[in-house]
């Protein structure tokens, strides 16, 4: 009578391990990330940081995508957090939208791994993503994506009633400012611009993160008031 419950004790005990070694995982996956960057992370170095083999990795996780997906919640859910305090020190749509991009810009130059993740996970189809990886895990990656975006078209949405934005689908604005300046946040980091010395001929000149700021929140105001 009592083989039942010891083997539900044994059962949650072995669930509570598992999830303990994933989160693990994913925090060793974070440190190189931050460390090296995503590229040069690799499974055996996650593996050798935790102090496993690589094959344990693979029964935590379906491969390196859901791997590097669910490391990129951990920087999506710091990236809402820092959205939600950008947005609480005004009631003004357009002074909120302005704190808003300034924070993503901010977060994304402090934490070059996580446009990288990000980057590199949008250039995946959807079909390969649910190939590639388990349900909960997309469950996970797009409740990250949707929680920072939440944030924004909640800004967006603001705005329209408050008569300061003209916006028709705030949902779709927010999904295209945060595909965009995933995109400005590489440039920020590389710091370089291409245009023409002359017809023909090329030559780069420098941006700074500050310009990209300035230029990601002046955007962000156009397409809201247009």
């Amino acid at each position: 009578m009592t083989t039942a419950p010891e083997n539900d004790g044994r059962r949650t005990a072995a669930a509570a391990r598992r999830r303990a070694r994933e989160k693990d995982i994913i925090a060793a996956t974070r440190g190189l990330f931050d460390k090296r960057g995503v590229r040069d992370a690799q499974i055996e170095d996650i593996a050798k940081a935790v102090g496993i083999n690589r094959a344990i990795v693979y029964r935590h996780f379906t491969g390196k995508e859901e791997l590097f997906a669910l490391t990129l919640v951990g920087y999506l859910d710091e990236l809402r957090a820092d959205l939600i305090a950008a947005i609480a020190t005004s009631t003004d749509a357009e002074e909120q939208l302005t704190a808003l991009v300034t924070a993503f810009v901010d977060y994304g130059v402090a934490h070059p791994a996580f446009v990288d993740c990000a980057q590199t996970l949008m250039r995946r189809t959807g079909p390969d993503l649910l190939d590639e990886m388990s349900e909960s895990a997309l469950f996970r990656l797009g409740r990250g994506i949707s929680g920072c975006l939440a944030v924004l078209t909640q800004v967006l949405e603001h705005g329209v009633e408050e008569g300061v934005f003209r916006v028709e689908d705030p949902v779709l604005l927010a999904n295209t400012l945060y595909a965009s300046g995933l995109g400005a946040l590489q440039l920020a980091r590389v710091g370089i611009l291409v245009k023409e010395a002359a017809p023909g001929i090329p030559t780069v000149g420098t941006i700074s993160p500050e310009q990209v700021r300035d230029y990601l929140v002046a955007s962000a105001l156009a397409l809201a008031t247009r």
